[in-house]
């Protein structure tokens, strides 16, 4: 992969549930899975998708694989991630759990309102045997010390997966830009950074990334890409496809990220 393009993207997907009416989720599956065609990332992380929302997508991806376990352990909201089959191995990968104990399956944390987790992979550029890591997240909406505390848990462990290649983090933060949880994930000891802050260009489309369905809402930039130095973004974005009817295929808006491995790292 050194010196290839890589097309990265985060993307909520709203969780299945029959309170959505006409946006329930059997409405949009063709839509969510259209998007992610579309756009082409080379790996993607989800955030919300229930276990017969993760079907229904491979179904309709069959050129991608997705990894990671539901947040309760059963059949709940999972945080995979999605990488294209015929490029990529998968070398490891695993889900960890964003509370005191990381490691017990649906534990919460701190003053959470769910389980919350983190799942990460190791893949392997097929012809190049080059690795990277992509990490994926989806951080509390409710508890603040939940969200900066889980935050600082993703950070380290993101951290400590360099020993394996460059790192991407996505996630669904649930915080803006200059807010505690933002500022764990992009402090000065911290060896991420936005896309946002490190591309030449910039960023393509609306800065929010959160919808009504039919209306964009404004000033709600909560959907991230992050990556390690070893990463070059030439560019990034937030997506705005939606249907004839203005109909936006999920309560999120996809951030797509074209990256490159700096060959000089």
């Amino acid at each position: 992969m050194s010196g290839s393009p890589l097309r990265a993207m985060t993307y909520n997907v709203r969780l299945d549930t029959d309170e959505d009416g006409e946006h329930a989720w059997p409405h949009r599956a063709d839509a969510v899975a259209s998007t992610v065609r579309f756009h082409r990332p080379a790996v993607v992380g989800l955030q919300e998708p229930k276990a017969n929302q993760l079907r229904d997508l491979c179904e309709r991806l069959p050129n991608y694989t997705f990894v990671g376990e539901p947040r309760d352990g059963e059949d709940g909201e999972h945080t995979p991630v999605g990488f294209r089959s015929e490029r990529f191995d998968c070398v490891d990968h695993d889900t960890f759990w964003l509370s005191e104990t990381p490691d017990d399956v649906g534990s919460v944390g701190w003053d959470g309102s769910h389980p919350r987790i983190a799942t990460w992979a190791v893949l392997e550029d097929a012809a190049s045997d080059t690795r990277f890591v992509h990490v994926n997240t989806h951080l509390d909406h409710e508890g603040e010390t939940a969200r900066l505390e889980g935050a600082r848990l993703v950070r380290e462990r993101a951290a400590d997966l360099r020993e394996h290649g460059p790192v991407v983090l996505t996630g669904d933060c649930n915080c803006e830009p200059g807010e505690p949880a933002y500022d764990a994930l992009t402090a000065e000891a911290s060896p991420f950074r936005d896309v946002r802050d490190v591309s030449p260009h910039a960023p393509h489309g609306p800065r929010t990334s959160f919808t009504e369905f039919d209306s964009l809402v404004e000033d709600m930039l909560i959907d991230h890409v992050f990556v390690t130095g070893a990463f070059d973004a030439e560019q990034c974005g937030t997506a705005t496809d939606h249907d004839d009817a203005g109909h936006y295929p999920s309560d999120h808006l996809p951030v797509v990220a074209n990256l490159r491995l700096d060959e000089s790292s």
